[in-house]
């Protein structure tokens, strides 16, 4: 038998005012992939990694991440395990510089502790300057070194694309959610954030993106899995999806996408 999913979706629903946004949506990432979440708009894309991530209460069904169950988890146990998400609109800390924002990333801080910061000076000193070399190094790897001391309001919307990226690494993920990542930057920070993707996922981070941009969707992502009202439709690579009659429907009449790029 092959190594088990990474993450397991299996069934998943949910009504908001009686409207399905979900109806029993099943599908796997393997680890060491980039595996895109795909679909016209009102597909339930967002609501699904939302139920993935804790964010939502699912009405049915099951997410299994690591070999264990986390439905119903709260976001922050979620998170500890080792599964963290963005949003699609960035959630910077805007009166914390962009140094800081890092910074209060990592879990488990000893700084946290009562006792500690209390009692054992030397300990969470000592791990407060590993954590701001560590993060320092992160954001000369992400290109926001020079922007260290600046409040992260200040940033451009592709800027707090990055930042997002970058404090979600400084929380050592073994797999990312990103929702949108690509959405309303421009082109040369498209392909950056791709590339830090990449980048990412040989390192050992696996990723679950949902994303519009086929066409970053076909250079970076090695599996794609399609949405349409609630339900998983297909799955495969751009190239095998291009030629499957549902998908293509599906963007067609479905809304969200250009028709051209579901060619």
């Amino acid at each position: 038998m092959g190594e088990a999913p990474l993450l397991e979706v299996d069934g998943i629903r949910k009504a908001f005012g009686g409207v399905l946004a979900v109806d029993g949506a099943s599908f796997t990432v393997e680890a060491g992939t980039v595996t895109a979440l795909i679909g016209p708009n009102g597909a339930g894309k967002s609501t699904a990694v939302g139920i993935i991530g804790g964010a939502l209460a699912a009405d049915e069904g099951r997410v299994g991440f690591r070999g264990d169950e986390i439905t119903g988890l709260a976001p922050h146990r979620i998170a500890r395990r080792g599964l963290i998400r963005t949003f699609q609109i960035s959630r910077e800390y805007p009166a914390m510089t962009v140094l800081e924002n890092l910074m209060v990333s990592p879990m488990n801080q000893e700084g946290e502790k009562l006792a500690t910061a209390l009692l054992a000076h030397r300990r969470y000193r000592k791990q407060e300057r590993e954590l701001v070399l560590k993060a320092l190094d992160v954001l000369a790897d992400f290109g926001l070194y020079g922007m260290r001391d600046e409040y992260a309001r200040n940033l451009s919307g592709g800027q707090k694309r990055l930042l997002e990226l970058a404090r979600s690494v400084m929380a050592d993920p073994v797999m990312l959610i990103l929702d949108e990542p690509m959405a309303g930057i421009n082109p040369a920070l498209v392909s950056h954030i791709g590339e830090h993707i990449l980048r990412l996922r040989e390192a050992g981070v696996s990723f679950l993106m949902v994303e519009h941009n086929l066409e970053v969707v076909e250079r970076i992502c090695d599996h794609v899995i399609v949405l349409a009202v609630g339900r998983t439709l297909a799955r495969g690579t751009m190239a095998e999806l291009r030629q499957n009659e549902a998908v293509v429907n599906a963007y067609l009449t479905g809304g969200g996408v250009d028709a051209g790029t579901a060619r």
